[in-house]
């Protein structure tokens, strides 16, 4: 039998090759940190289904996102869990909301942190849908306006970028108005663009306490076995002047991040949502998998598909085991 003229096992051989031909490089730049903001004092209450992630009051807050600062975590996403919820979700969009005061204690004590806010009404509306309800139905309309006025509440706060996560028809668009006429013509949407109907969003649910009272969100988030009609979506959002748009969740959707990002040039987020977090603490702490590998492996892999940022509740581990690798030279 000849030999082999090409044997890519060469480039193998040692770490310090691998490193030197690795296509896809895994970042901290490329990381956001989902953070909880609860009203109160001292709250530190951990998520039960999420191991390691709590909510946090205000002072709380601020400890991890210098933390993530000093780790050099560029952004992080913020999500709040009000006192008090009524149908129209009305603390979402009041000056003193808690993303409102989340975002304004952030800009104030760490400046230099991108502070991105999501823009919904499902943790703040007494039935726990994205939008107005009437008659059992969520009504498009109605619901786009209320989320145009929590965008500008955010970034009258201190937001650097808003994101529209309720999935509702024409939302970009209104909110771009909404901010332009406001005179935040510079404050970028992160789009959530191909946000599915996804089963892995039950941790989640139970941290920021918005599980629908009724039904569920089949008819405004995406059905899980479509693919084309995400591009459908990303060019709705982009023609309506998204600046960055994403996909959600993003190990299940591997295969929709990649056609994302080969048909359009924008900026590509991916969200690891709750129940793939999840999944890898349980197995990690049940010994059935190298915790500390897997999730490096997976940041990765959403990386690979195409994504430019990967949004995280492993942001931390994954910028700490990142500098390990870094001063102790492993692969």
């Amino acid at each position: 039998m000849p030999h082999p003229l090409y044997r890519p096992r060469r480039l193998r051989e040692s770490p310090l090759i691998r490193r030197m031909v690795r296509e896809t490089r895994l970042r901290v730049d490329d990381l956001i940190l989902p953070l909880f903001a609860v009203h109160g004092r001292g709250v530190r209450e951990a998520v039960s289904s999420m191991p390691g992630v709590f909510r946090l009051s205000l002072d709380e807050l601020l400890k991890d996102a210098k933390d993530a600062a000093s780790m050099g975590i560029p952004a992080i996403l913020l999500f709040g869990v009000p006192r008090a919820k009524d149908p129209r979700g009305s603390e979402a969009y009041a000056e003193d909301g808690i993303v409102q005061q989340a975002a304004r204690a952030v800009k104030e004590t760490i400046p230099d942190l991108l502070v991105i806010t999501d823009v919904c009404l499902c943790q703040y509306t007494s039935h726990g849908h994205c939008g107005i309800v009437e008659d059992g139905r969520v009504k498009n309309d109605a619901s786009v306006e209320l989320l145009a006025r929590v965008a500008v509440s955010h970034v009258e706060s201190g937001a650097d970028i808003v994101a529209p996560s309720d999935m509702m028809d024409g939302r970009v668009a209104a909110i771009r108005e909404a901010l332009d006429d406001a005179t935040y013509v510079d404050t970028p949407i992160m789009a959530y663009s191909a946000k599915y109907a996804s089963a892995f969003y039950g941790p989640f649910r139970e941290a920021a306490e918005s599980t629908p009272q009724f039904g569920d969100r089949r008819s405004y988030q995406m059905d899980p076995g479509n693919a084309t009609e995400a591009l459908r979506e990303v060019g709705l959002d982009v023609d309506e002047g998204a600046d960055i748009v994403m996909v959600k969740p993003a190990l299940a959707y591997l295969d929709v991040i990649a056609r994302v990002r080969q048909e359009f040039g924008l900026p590509l987020a991916a969200y690891s949502v709750s129940g793939e977090y999840a999944m890898i603490k349980a197995a990690g702490r049940l010994g059935w998998l190298d915790e500390e590998r897997v999730v490096l492996e997976a940041l990765t892999a959403i990386r690979r598909a195409g994504a430019d940022l990967v949004i995280t509740y492993f942001a931390r581990e994954a910028a700490r085991l990142l500098e390990r690798q870094r001063f102790s030279g492993l692969p």
